[in-house]
């Protein structure tokens, strides 16, 4: 038990260490402009993918279950974030 919540907390704390490119880029560039709504909910979708893949890992025992259920919450956590920063499919979630 103790190396399965090992393993979501180093998911955790790896995706949301994501979030220090775009607030390190904002020192530097003037291009990148995160507001505190943008980091809320990128790590409120990585927290989430994070929680799903830990789910799957755990539920499905098969491991071609296991890595297509992985690989489409990856897959749909991706799109999800380029539709709502660039409105890649024009949805009314989609970003300026």
């Amino acid at each position: 038990m103790l190396s399965r919540n090992k393993r979501l907390i180093t998911m955790l704390v790896g995706g949301l260490s994501l979030l220090l490119m775009p607030a390190l880029a904002m020192q530097f560039d003037q291009t990148v402009n995160w507001g505190k709504e943008d980091f809320a909910l990128a790590a409120l979708l990585i927290s989430c993918t994070a929680i799903g893949v830990e789910l799957a890992l755990r539920i499905f025992k098969n491991q071609k279950y296991r890595d297509i259920i992985v690989i489409a919450i990856v897959l749909l956590a991706i799109l999800l974030f380029i539709e709502i920063g660039v409105g890649l499919f024009g949805s009314p979630i989609a970003g300026d």
